[in-house]
């Protein structure tokens, strides 16, 4: 008697075809990709290169003659180091405060047993298309005393509406079975929202984590009105007065008023300056980054 055996299936690798459109989208995003990256690329070249080299105009997107004179002189400036983990603080501080109150509005929103709930909505919404404008602003800032102080970096934006509605959103979406099981076991308000929602959110509140820290790292506007201290002026404060004075020296070599030796070494230590205000939000954001996709289209199922 014969026995048949079964025929193994054969593992077949389907080669994946490229078809026109997706070569044509994949060219398009490889140049949309070059077009953000080569200019950064050059900014490290700049900072690496030599004061003759940028004199030349010989530096591209590797450096010429390379040396690390401008990040010394960076690193040997006191206030530019002070500036730095000034603004790291700053940073810190507001986003911590910023994440609370976003959280501690947007739970409460979510509720249906909230007296006037559609009101705040609206309230809420309301700032998203209308301010009081930047005078009024600044002298409401002037009144409660708070220029030339730290808290004038960290309390007027303390609040973003919109990073409020994405986790309100997010929020909404979780199954309402859960509190309603938190709630037969006695727990409160409280304790449903850090036990329950906010585990449950790790990847919302990262991403807005980053958002409010992305975006008080690269302010600078309201320093600029609020800060006339040089020593409670951050990083990118710092950084717009160094692109300032650079530009003032073109303007005063082009009058005949200044060396080209000058504007070479103004452009390397800014190049370097950019790159030195740049590295910490580059460090952080890999950190983040996993958790950024999925936080902010999560919360758009349920409005």
């Amino acid at each position: 008697m014969t026995t048949v055996q079964a025929a193994k299936p054969m593992n077949i690798k389907k080669e994946k075809i490229w078809t026109g459109p997706q070569i044509i989208l994949g060219i398009v995003i490889i140049a949309c990709s070059l077009v953000c990256l080569l200019p950064f690329v050059n900014v490290i070249a700049v900072s690496f290169s030599s004061k003759s080299a940028i004199l030349r105009g010989d530096v591209g997107f590797f450096p010429v003659e390379f040396t690390t004179l401008a990040y010394q002189a960076i690193f040997n400036d006191g206030s530019m180091m002070h500036a730095l983990w000034y603004t790291v603080g700053i940073t810190v501080t507001y986003t911590a405060i910023a994440m609370v109150l976003t959280i501690l509005m947007a739970y409460p929103l979510t509720k249906k047993r909230l007296k006037g709930r559609k009101f705040f909505n609206l309230m809420a919404l309301f700032t998203m298309y209308f301010s009081g404008g930047t005078i009024p602003i600044y002298l409401n800032i002037k009144e409660l005393g708070l220029l030339n102080n730290a808290w004038s970096l960290i309390i007027p934006g303390a609040l973003s509406t919109y990073n409020m509605i994405i986790l309100k959103s997010f929020f909404a979406a979780l199954p309402e079975s859960l509190e309603e099981a938190a709630t037969i076991d006695g727990a409160n308000d409280f304790q449903i929202l850090l036990q329950i929602y906010l585990p449950l959110s790790l990847a919302s509140l990262a991403t807005l984590t980053l958002f409010y820290a992305v975006g008080k790292w690269n302010s600078f506007q309201d320093a600029l009105y609020y800060i006339t201290d040089r020593s409670l002026q951050p990083l990118q404060l710092k950084l717009y007065n160094l692109i300032k004075g650079s530009q003032a020296v073109d303007v005063a070599m082009m009058e005949g008023g200044a060396s080209a030796v000058a504007t070479s070494v103004s452009e390397s230590i800014e190049s370097a300056t950019i790159i030195f205000a740049t590295l910490p939000i580059l460090v952080v954001y890999p950190f983040v980054q996993r958790y950024f996709v999925s936080g902010v289209t999560i919360g758009a199922v349920k409005g």
